[in-house]
């Protein structure tokens, strides 16, 4: 029996409750009680307590362009080339010091659970290492490592372009064909704290017949299925001239849109694309920070949620690492697009970044604080200078705080960071910047 008592604590169908006490065994909460004294053989978490936050769209390797791309290149397809050069870089093992340290940091800033978007599977040149799982372990093994679960979504890579081939960095990606693909992620193992999941790069990566290949494989798998949709215009406009089809329309012709499947971006659909994604139970992934830094534009976020569309919320290319943020640009974003104020409610807002995020990540039983669920919670400062004064509220959480008022983070009743200090990596920045450092020398 592990115990935490809690100053205030976000509880389903409640709210912000006060002095509770949360009860687990093996990871995995037991009971849950209000207004109870400090017992002295529990935990205590100040602050306001709030469910572990699911990054449901990561590319780890991306964070080593933060402070590097921001003035340029001008558009999406030119930092593809600056995103592509690091990428050449990498091998397993500075992949695996540069995710261990990623993935501290999302730790750090709340995060229990990650969705690797993971496509960087072969040496230069495409060639296999003796071990063609090595890049994927490596990553396996860094959030294992800094104590966070992970999805591994192995990604299909095939193709450069709508009818291109593979070149250059991009031969790394490719397997050749979907059923190698399949073949080797099927020599991945599940762990407790780690999964499987599938994704088709997107329609100008996978061309249609092996994208069918994908889908069927992930259904077989049991997996959860992602892809990149309808990002840029410009792919939009390609996959109509060669198909006669949006993406949306393609992806469901093959079978890619499931009660299983998230639709990363989503930004440019028409409304039979929504209608697509609402009648398949298919989930749509935002990633707020990432679609401004690189232009993107502002998706429909509050059109799909009218029609059902679940919602989760990624860092991507970490831009930024701050779950708190993706959230509250969420309503930020719908607000400037339709200058209307209130789309999304706090706890809307935060069921994408718990409930919702871990849903598309293949775990079902994790994001809420609630009997039967995994013990995943993360601590809010209420007495920093954003949050002072604001009160114990789940607005003050979700509209005035950020990453660095994270205080605690329990993941699987494994206390992981405490007062700010990540309890298996002693220095999270120094590991940052040594491991990016490495790759870039």
């Amino acid at each position: 029996m592990t115990t935490w008592w809690c100053e205030h604590a976000w509880l389903p169908d409640i709210g912000v409750a006060d002095a509770v006490l949360i009860e687990a065994v093996d990871g995995s909460i037991v009971a849950i009680s209000q207004d109870v004294a400090t017992p002295s053989d529990a935990t205590r978490l100040r602050g306001l307590v709030l469910p572990g936050l699911a990054n449901a769209h990561s590319h780890a390797f991306h964070r080593a362009l933060r402070g590097r791309v921001q003035q340029g290149p001008r558009d999406f397809w030119a930092w593809r080339d600056v995103m592509y050069d690091f990428a050449a870089r990498l091998d397993p093992d500075s992949y695996y010091a540069l995710a261990r340290a990623v993935y501290a940091e999302m730790a750090l800033a709340g995060i229990t659970c990650v969705g690797e978007f993971h496509y960087l599977h072969h040496a230069p040149g495409g060639v296999r290492y003796d071990n063609p799982n090595a890049m994927g372990e490596a990553l396996i093994r860094a959030a294992a490592d800094v104590g966070i679960r992970l999805t591994l979504l192995d990604t299909c890579y095939l193709a450069g372009g709508f009818g291109q081939p593979l070149e250059g960095t991009q031969l790394r990606f490719g397997d050749g064909s979907a059923d190698a693909w399949s073949a080797r992620v099927a020599e991945i193992a599940n762990y407790d704290s780690m999964r499987v999941g599938a994704a088709i790069h997107s329609v100008r990566a996978v061309p249609v017949p092996e994208a069918e290949v994908v889908a069927a494989a992930a259904k077989r798998g049991g997996w959860p299925l992602h892809m990149h949709l309808s990002e840029q215009p410009a792919e939009n406009e390609q996959c109509l001239e060669l198909h006669d089809r949006t993406p949306t329309q393609v992806l469901a012709d093959v079978g890619a849109l499931t009660a299983t499947s998230t639709a990363v971006h989503a930004t440019h659909l028409t409304g039979t694309d929504i209608a697509l994604l609402s009648e398949t139970g298919c989930g749509v992934c935002l990633c707020p920070t990432t679609e401004r830094d690189l232009a993107d534009g502002i998706g429909p976020a509050g059109t799909l949620a009218s029609q059902g569309v679940r919602l989760s919320l990624g860092s991507d290319s970490h831009a930024v690492i701050d779950l708190l943020e993706e959230a509250r640009a969420m309503e930020m974003h719908e607000r400037l697009a339709t200058n209307r104020r209130a789309r999304f409610e706090a706890s809307t807002l935060l069921r994408a970044a718990t409930v919702d995020g871990n849903r598309a990540l293949g775990w079902q039983d994790a994001g809420a604080i609630s009997v039967g669920m995994r013990a995943d919670l993360m601590a809010i400062d209420l007495e920093s200078v954003r949050t002072a004064g604001a009160g114990a509220t789940l607005e003050t959480a979700l509209f005035a705080a950020t990453a660095a008022d994270v205080t605690d983070v329990v993941v699987d009743g494994r206390h992981v960071v405490r007062d700010r200090r990540h309890l298996l990596v002693d220095d999270v920045p120094r590991e940052l910047a040594t491991s990016i450092g490495a790759v870039l020398s």
